[in-house]
């Protein structure tokens, strides 16, 4: 698979690079955070929540609405799944990382082929924002020695207790947490814990 860069063109229907933030003081309190053996994410993080850019995200990358800042990180090359929201996400990574991307749009019948899928390089501490109507999922490292570390920012209470409500669409068959549809590929193991099939084809591995 061809890795792209997030300053190519073929990246602008799937996001933006942000400008403006410093994005130090953050990475080095997310690197005091142990890597696990797979992936782990919390929404929020007290830690990181405590840097100075929390402020300028929430007021300049979120137009002042309540936000989270929490983290993805571990070890991961698979696609697996691919989620979506009902607003964007910006992620910061410690180093180097690849997103695998794709758009809401391209789902058809509940069904999104893994074809379809692109993969972007993120320089560390850039800030992207990935676009409400783009799916993605977890990022996947670039150095299996360093792992990712992928700072999440999203607005508050996303990807907490889904809302206790009776389905009466097919896409709400798809939520999984507050703020969060996802697709799984029947390979995974959200799919084997019931979350919907809706990828068909490869599950891309960058390995």
């Amino acid at each position: 698979m061809k890795i792209l860069s997030i300053y190519d063109a073929e990246f602008k229907p799937y996001g933006q690079v942000l400008s403006g933030y410093d994005t130090q003081e953050l990475r080095d309190a997310m690197l005091k955070i142990e890597l696990p053996e797979g992936v782990s994410y919390e929404p929020g993080i007290d830690s990181l929540e405590a840097c100075a850019i929390f402020a300028p995200l929430r007021d300049r990358a979120y137009g002042g609405m309540p936000i989270q800042l929490g983290m993805c990180w571990g070890h991961n090359t698979k696609l697996n799944c691919l989620e979506y929201h009902r607003d964007s996400e910006v992620n910061i990574g410690t180093h180097d990382f690849v997103l695998l991307l794709a758009k809401e749009d391209e789902i058809v019948d509940g069904v999104l082929d893994t074809a379809r899928v692109k993969a972007f390089r993120v320089p560390a501490g850039v800030p992207v924002e990935v676009y409400a109507t783009t799916l993605h999922y977890a990022p996947c490292h670039v150095n299996a020695a360093d792992g990712f570390r992928v700072a999440v920012v999203l607005p508050k209470g996303t990807n907490t207790a889904k809302p206790d409500f009776e389905p009466l669409s097919e896409e709400d068959k798809w939520m999984t947490a507050r703020n969060k549809w996802l697709l799984a590929h029947p390979d995974s193991a959200e799919a084997r814990d019931g979350a919907h099939i809706g990828r068909k084809g490869e599950n891309i591995d960058i390995a």
